[in-house]
């Protein structure tokens, strides 16, 4: 988030952080009470806690709504939203020219029943890789994820789960990733050099969860009824994926995949008037959406504003000790700005610093910690259910974020390997 003009004045640092609790207890009680963690609107959490974060700030009320709306309008919290808006454009007007349904029958006619989880995990690493972004990952494959299930009977959390762990792989280690920029960045090493460290961890946990979907699939009987691939509707998706692999801006993707939609639809009979209310459509079911962004990135301005996320970050750095405490404080101190600001390139370029000076007190090599900042921030992404991948994929396949965290094996077995990495000390060259 970006810093604003405004001398913050002194409170209490449990206070200051008393806002995300105000979120967090009214969001999971209320679930527990009700039973139902989809009947609670998360933004309506996101609404009671910014107010009461406005309200324990000190300062003149404009200064205090002013620093509020800075989170809010933050460069990175807007260019989610322009994500949001595309996506949800793009996905309207593709589902109703008939894409969707023409690229679920191409996939089920190419991958064998067995593989098909397999399969898609694959495809999800493979383009959240050359795209450099999971959201972007998860608009162009979650679609589909949503039409196998329904045709295949195969349980659509696991499979949204499934396309959430490979667009995180991807955005762990891209070359054109946020977090890999940020994460080098703030460490001084190379791109390679991290890549290298990093495909070291990332690599083995993407190895043990695609073989866990090969045994999964192993017990499906999956044999859908496959209809007619209309190679023309293909076109809309086959471009968002090609495109993006190519390095195209994502917002510049989405813009070309949504004229493609309209190009086909007119000529197979779509009328002016009905592409425009299939684009309405879409945005207006990414409105909740959008919403909770700019909520959660105004509230959690206010939070580091107060010195919350400081409070944090000097509470975990105190008594570290050698190399592999220096590395737990490391991941600690970016997992839990993560929690925080819901953005892992925000909680990477928060701790960045702070990372590479405990780096240098204790010997840890900068590919490492590189390393660790990226991998613990797309753990910790990935299994947030306000974070906005798991709130994409949840409006995207229409099932609660929380139903979609029991399923995520990649980001759970991420974490696993990550620990282990530290504890054993490798890649040891690294190490």
């Amino acid at each position: 988030m970006r810093r604003t003009d405004i001398t913050p004045l002194k409170i209490n640092g449990w206070l200051a952080l008393s806002p995300l609790a105000v979120f967090l207890s009214t969001y999971l009680i209320t679930s527990l009470v009700c039973r139902d963690f989809y009947k609670v609107p998360v933004s309506a959490a996101f609404l009671l806690a910014s107010i009461y974060a406005v309200l324990v700030t000190p300062g003149r009320l404009p200064d205090r709504i002013g620093v509020f709306s800075s989170g809010a309008g933050d460069k990175n919290v807007l260019m989610m939203i322009w994500i949001f808006i595309l996506a949800g454009a793009f996905a309207s007007t593709a589902k109703a020219i008939g894409s969707v349904e023409a690229t679920v029958n191409l996939t089920l006619m190419i991958l064998p029943g067995k593989l098909i989880l397999a399969g898609l995990f694959l495809a999800a690493c493979f383009i959240s890789m050359s795209i450099g972004t999971s959201v972007g990952t998860i608009v162009a494959l979650l679609p589909i994820a949503t039409g196998i299930s329904s045709q295949a009977e195969i349980s659509l959390p696991m499979l949204t789960a499934l396309i959430v762990g490979g667009a995180f792989f991807g955005d762990n280690l891209s070359f054109i990733s946020d977090t890999t920029i940020a994460a080098t960045t703030t460490q001084g090493c190379s791109m390679s050099d991290k890549f290298k460290a990093n495909i070291r961890i990332a690599g083995p946990a993407a190895l043990i969860v695609m073989v866990i979907y090969v045994f999964i699939g192993l017990n499906l009987d999956a044999h859908p009824a496959i209809g007619e691939v209309n190679i023309l509707k293909l076109i809309p998706y086959l471009s968002v994926i090609i495109l993006a692999i190519m390095g195209i801006n994502v917002l510049a993707v989405l813009t070309i995949g949504l004229c493609l939609c309209g190009v086909i639809g007119f000529a197979d009979g779509m009328t002016w008037s009905g592409f425009l209310v299939n684009i309405g459509d879409g945005i207006a079911g990414m409105g909740d959406l959008i919403i909770v962004t700019m909520l959660a990135g105004g509230m959690l301005e206010i939070i580091r504003h107060n010195g919350g996320i400081d409070l944090i970050i000097k509470g975990l750095t105190k008594g570290v000790r050698g190399r592999r405490g220096a590395e737990f404080s490391i991941a600690g101190l970016v997992g839990l700005s993560n929690v925080c600001t819901a953005n892992n390139t925000i909680a990477i370029l928060t701790t960045g610093n702070i990372a590479k000076d405990i780096s240098a007190r204790f010997g840890v090599d900068p590919r490492k910690s590189a390393s660790i900042l990226d991998t613990f921030s797309c753990v910790v992404q990935g299994l947030l259910p306000y974070g906005a991948q798991l709130l994409m994929a949840s409006s995207f396949s229409g099932v609660p974020s929380t139903s979609i965290i029991p399923y995520l094996y990649y980001p759970l077995t991420l974490a696993v390997v990550a620990f282990l990495s530290i504890i054993l000390r490798f890649p040891k060259k690294y190490s």
